[in-house]
């Protein structure tokens, strides 16, 4: 507020008090407002402020609506809330989770200022996003490149025991559908095992599968990829960007999975991560795809 307009305010302020004084000293109301030709229920209305608010409640206020139209209800705002706290979803994808799932339509913007407005704007430190260094791509056919890599996971037993499991994750390039298994070693021997449920269990023909150089793909796992048909190719040593989009997910697994799990065994373990493999390909929205899931994506590119 500039100097004139503190000034003007001032200045209204002094007249209500006069206004308000002069009535209460001469005990007839009508007399005072007719007298400084102040409209009756402008006077009542500063009479009742005054009595609320004293001095305060004469001052002008900014007029702010009670209710707004296009407000979100609470109930939404709760939602929107427990998906960025629990899962560290962004604005967009919780727009498309409330959707997809509770059927209410938002927009990307609404999200964010309700974020904002609740001091959740920023993730945690340990979610930040990482610098693009490379340019993204996407092949346009199903199968043709199929990014394999292996996730290291420190699991506690229901005794407190640290125990070391493999998770294998293969992702196809184009649709972003996926396959995970999780083993108890790191070798050679499951990979193979793994590459075979891979072929079973998705929808379209293998052309070539992408690893890095680690111990767990080379001869052995190279020429059984080959001896069914499949290539298989290295991405060039240090450059984890070039399969970036397995890496990627892997952060989904640990920020929408791993982070929920409580762990008990093996047999369970697997059965919890079949669930999460079914719903990240049949139900989760995929950003590459506007809110699409991997199979939604895959039945578009199919027509």
């Amino acid at each position: 507020m500039n100097k004139e307009a503190v000034i003007k305010e001032a200045f209204a302020l002094k007249r209500k008090l006069v206004v308000l004084e002069y009535a209460k000293a001469i005990g007839n109301a009508a007399e005072a407002y007719r007298f400084f030709e102040v409209p009756k229920s402008t006077f009542y209305t500063w009479k009742k402020a005054f009595a609320l608010e004293g001095r305060a409640g004469l001052i002008r206020k900014k007029p702010v609506a009670r209710s707004h139209p296009k407000q979100l209800p609470p109930e939404i705002v709760e939602k929107i809330l427990h998906l960025r706290r629990t899962y560290h979803l962004g604005p967009q994808r919780i727009a498309w989770y409330l959707e997809r799932y509770h059927g209410v339509k938002t927009s990307c913007s609404s999200v964010y200022r309700t974020l904002a407005r609740n001091d959740m704007r920023r993730l945690p430190k340990n979610v930040g996003r990482r610098a693009i260094h490379t340019r993204r791509y996407a092949k346009q056919v199903p199968g043709h490149h199929i990014q394999v890599d292996v996730k290291f996971l420190t699991l506690e037993t229901a005794d407190g025991v640290k125990i070391r499991r493999f998770q294998y994750t293969a992702i196809d390039d184009a649709t972003r559908i996926r396959a995970l298994r999780v083993y108890k070693r790191h070798n050679q021997k499951s990979a193979i095992d793994f590459i075979d449920y891979v072929v079973e269990k998705f929808p379209f023909r293998i052309h070539t599968v992408r690893t890095d150089r680690g111990h767990e793909f080379q001869a052995q796992f190279h020429w059984h990829v080959e001896d069914k048909g499949i290539r298989h190719v290295y991405i060039k040593p240090r450059t984890p960007q070039l399969n970036g989009k397995v890496e990627r997910s892997h952060r989904s697994d640990q920020e929408e999975f791993y982070q929920l799990l409580t762990y008990t065994d093996d047999v369970d373990l697997n059965e919890k991560l079949k669930e999460w493999e079914h719903f990240y390909n049949y139900n989760r929205p995929h950003g590459a795809f506007n809110g699409q899931t991997p199979y939604e994506a895959l039945r578009t590119m199919l027509k």
